[in-house]
């Protein structure tokens, strides 16, 4: 296997010093078996990376290849009927050596796996075994990684429950999921996922069906944990509220490719792909009084929306897969020729076609240290 090697780094405004990234994402494509028909490619060139203690936001909207990018991460992907077409997933592990995530073989993944990279899935009922109490699935998570006794699996396990707000950890951890509610099946999940300490933790919708004040109380806990643990989350959601106030940097992607990315802050401020305007212009506000909402495709349907990209005079247009290519298109003899994730402003790179402006320019995932825990307190 090739040595592989993680891209430029940054300076940390806190460390002043330059640090790595945790995992970097380069050109993943994933496809999944049609029967007789052609594959469908649900993940078709994606580029990102995250930092330690950095929570990356995935948004975008069903169907996009949010769930398959962060599956893939942990090999999770069932093939067939997937099959990783191109591209690799680099993580820097605890010892600083930097493995290819899809090469590994299933024993090599299983030490990465629940370890150094955790996963919460979206539905807490449909992942936790019905007739195994809670206890027993934190414990065998617990084991399968930490070189412990039964007793001392029992009190990590207990910790990890207190560590994320059940109460009477010690009495609960011998009920069944079934007497849990939803919001605390969720923290049963967290506590399972962080039991083993991970580096990485892969939240795929973390509060869905759950309300809303249940929903600040689990985002809170992540947060807050986060920051204990030094720990970095990759946070899949459609819910750009949910964004807003717990994401440091923001993935916008669309039919399996990133549309746009950068910090949250330059992200809501500017938004420069129509597609992230277009999701931004349709939640309401209390500020404003609308007979009807903007909808994602009066947006994307305007020409106009496309011209405000910088370097749109120089021919620099924002790909779409439901426009015409532009004339000028220079797509290079490979899958996703067509395709560039450029950065058209400082820290800020945008989804772009491929034309004669951009025909040269790199390919290499986007880089940013941001945290806004970093930032100057007030």
């Amino acid at each position: 296997m090739a040595e592989a090697t993680i891209e430029q780094t940054q300076s940390s405004p806190r460390a002043g010093i330059a640090e790595q990234p945790l995992m970097q994402v380069k050109n993943l494509a994933v496809s999944f078996d049609n029967g007789s028909g052609p594959r469908i490619q649900a993940v078709d060139g994606v580029r990102m990376t995250v930092y330690p203690r950095q929570t990356l936001a995935v948004v975008g909207e069903s169907g996009c290849g949010k769930s398959v990018t962060s599956m893939s991460s942990m090999q999770l992907v069932p093939r067939p009927p997937g099959r990783f077409d191109r591209g690799e997933i680099l993580y820097r592990k605890e010892n600083d050596e930097v493995v290819n995530l899809l090469e590994l073989s299933e024993s090599e993944m299983r030490k990465i796996r629940g370890n150094e990279i955790a996963m919460i899935f979206q539905e807490p009922m449909t992942s936790l075994n019905p007739v195994y109490t809670v206890g027993d699935q934190i414990i065998e998570a617990i084991t399968l990684h930490q070189n412990v006794n039964s007793k001392e699996a029992m009190k990590i396990a207990i910790d990890a429950m207190d560590a994320v707000g059940i109460p009477d950890p010690q009495g609960r951890i011998k009920a069944y999921p079934h007497q849990f509610s939803g919001g605390m099946r969720q923290r049963v999940m967290i506590a399972m996922a962080l039991a083993c300490q991970p580096r990485l933790l892969l939240a795929d919708e973390p509060t869905t069906a759950l309300d809303v004040t249940i929903q600040a109380q689990i985002l809170e806990l992540l947060k807050t944990l986060k920051e204990k643990r030094n720990m970095a989350v990759m946070l899949i959601t459609h819910d750009l509220g949910v964004v807003a106030e717990n994401a440091d940097i923001v993935c916008v992607m669309y039919a399996g490719r990133v549309v746009e990315f950068a910090n949250v802050y330059d992200l809501y401020a500017n938004p420069m792909h129509p597609y992230t305007r277009g999701l931004l212009a349709s939640i309401p506000t209390v500020h404003s009084k609308l007979h009807r909402l903007t909808t994602i495709t009066e947006v994307v349907d305007d020409p106009e929306q496309f011209k405000k990209l910088p370097g749109a005079d120089q021919g620099i247009t924002p790909w779409w897969p439901w426009n015409d290519a532009p004339a000028d298109l220079c797509a290079r003899d490979e899958p996703a020729g067509d395709y560039v994730l450029r950065k058209v402003a400082k820290d800020h790179w945008v989804g772009v076609w491929r034309t004669e402006a951009v025909k040269n320019d790199d390919t290499s995932p986007p880089d940013l240290s941001f945290r806004i825990s970093d930032l100057p307190k007030d």
